[in-house]
């Protein structure tokens, strides 16, 4: 738990873009991966050795945790991997490893680094929680537990005092928005069977979300379904009845998404931080709930249901491929200077017209994820009222922005 006493926040950070957005947005800690023996192995967004020490200091500057995933299924040719992994984590003074493979417990315990159960270890009851209360501080709960279910582990924890290496309570984590697949817990071998590709070592090629049609093997007759998308459950969301979450005594709420957008992880971590503090403070209403919906459904979404917490024995499934975000983005170009004395930053327009009034968004890996509308634009040292491919853009900017950013528009989906 914070030094607040509220429950901690913890982002995804598939890149610095991300990382920086989480950070901007008020988590309390970001999880990564970095290269391979991570659940998004395949993914492009994925962090290198060398960027430890950087992720380190930033969140460091922030009071935030920083925690390795490093839990898929390890093979003999893995360990040196994952011994040279944790130990530069460890000398970078990252918090802690999350972790599902024995292997990688006993190793990050054999050299003092603090672990965090994965949700791959399927825990679903308070003496799995003793057992691995032997190694990990935090553990991370099955995502298919009830709330009651929740609850009765945390009340368990605190009557029989259950505590971690670190000699306080184990800390209960469930996952609280995000992506969700049809396996359980994420273990599946569908992916496997078809590919060859692992999703339990992080190469999942995602055949859940793709169309299926069931077919009768005897006549032939193919067999009627509601939805064609069997197999592609939507996103998890829990702002609606968040309050329920924090009352069932966890203490670290998890946004899915490494492989998602910066400005997803800028609005989720976002949306999560003002209604987590709205519950401490008294202020938790369906009003405000409707707002967070209204934010959320901008960023990439499937569609939101309630997971299991709520008692439903079945998944609700997404009725189309992809997104079902309200908005998107637009690359328009590039930043190519800053001026800081007048607070202003010039931009190279490399596709499509960009005018007064329109919502841009600028990313990257030092700026994070910046919004914000256009209310005067100097287009070409002139002061005009839209810009176009090939155009010199500046603008009055409360922030600096550097040769690597990205400027995009923001249009309705």
């Amino acid at each position: 738990m914070t030094t607040t006493g509220k429950i901690e926040l913890m982002a995804p950070a598939g890149n610095f873009e991300a990382l920086q957005a989480a950070l901007d947005n008020g988590c309390d800690s970001v999880y990564f991966g970095v290269e391979q023996l991570n659940m998004r192995a395949r993914a492009s967004m994925n962090f290198v050795l060398d960027d430890l020490p950087e992720i380190a200091r930033r969140c460091q500057e922030k009071n935030v945790r920083t925690y390795l995933t490093l839990n898929t299924i390890i093979y003999d040719h893995d360990l040196s991997i994952v011994k040279t992994l944790l130990n530069k984590a460890k000398a970078a003074n990252i918090t802690a490893v999350i972790a599902a493979d024995q292997a990688v417990i006993m190793t990050a315990r054999s050299i003092g680094m603090e672990v965090h159960i994965s949700t791959q270890v399927n825990v679903t009851n308070i003496e799995t929680v003793k057992f691995y209360a032997m190694f990990a501080d935090t553990i991370v709960l099955s995502r298919e537990l009830s709330l009651r279910q929740v609850k009765k582990i945390t009340e368990q924890i605190e009557k029989e005092q259950v505590k971690g290496p670190s000699g306080n309570l184990v800390e209960i984590e469930i996952f609280g928005h995000g992506a969700l697949c049809m396996a359980v817990s994420g273990k599946c071998y569908l992916s496997l069977h078809s590919h060859n590709s692992s999703a339990n070592r992080g190469a999942c090629k995602q055949n859940c979300r793709k169309k299926y049609t069931v077919i009768d093997q005897e006549s032939g007759f193919e067999i009627e379904i509601d939805n064609e998308y069997m197999m592609s459950p939507k996103d998890l969301c829990t702002i609606d009845f968040l309050d329920q979450v924090i009352d069932s005594g966890i203490k670290v709420l998890k946004i899915e998404g490494r492989g998602r957008a910066p400005e997803y992880v800028a609005t989720v971590i976002k949306t999560y931080r003002e209604a987590i503090d709205a519950y401490y403070e008294g202020v938790f209403s369906q009003e405000k709930v409707s707002e967070w919906m209204e934010a959320l459904n901008t960023v990439y979404n499937r569609g939101f249901w309630s997971g299991y917490y709520l008692g439903q024995k079945l998944g609700e499934w997404s009725k189309e491929s992809g997104s079902s975000a309200t908005q998107k983005k637009v690359y328009i170009g590039k930043g190519v200077h800053y001026f800081p004395k007048a607070a202003i930053g010039e931009f190279k327009i490399e596709a499509y017209d960009l005018k007064k009034g329109d919502k841009i968004l600028i990313t990257g890996p030092s700026t994070g994820v910046q919004e914000m509308l256009i209310e005067d634009m100097m287009v070409n040292d002139e002061n005009l009222d839209k810009a176009t491919k090939g155009d010199s853009l500046t603008l009055k900017l409360p922030f600096r922005i550097r040769l690597s950013d990205k400027l995009y528009k923001i249009v309705e989906a």
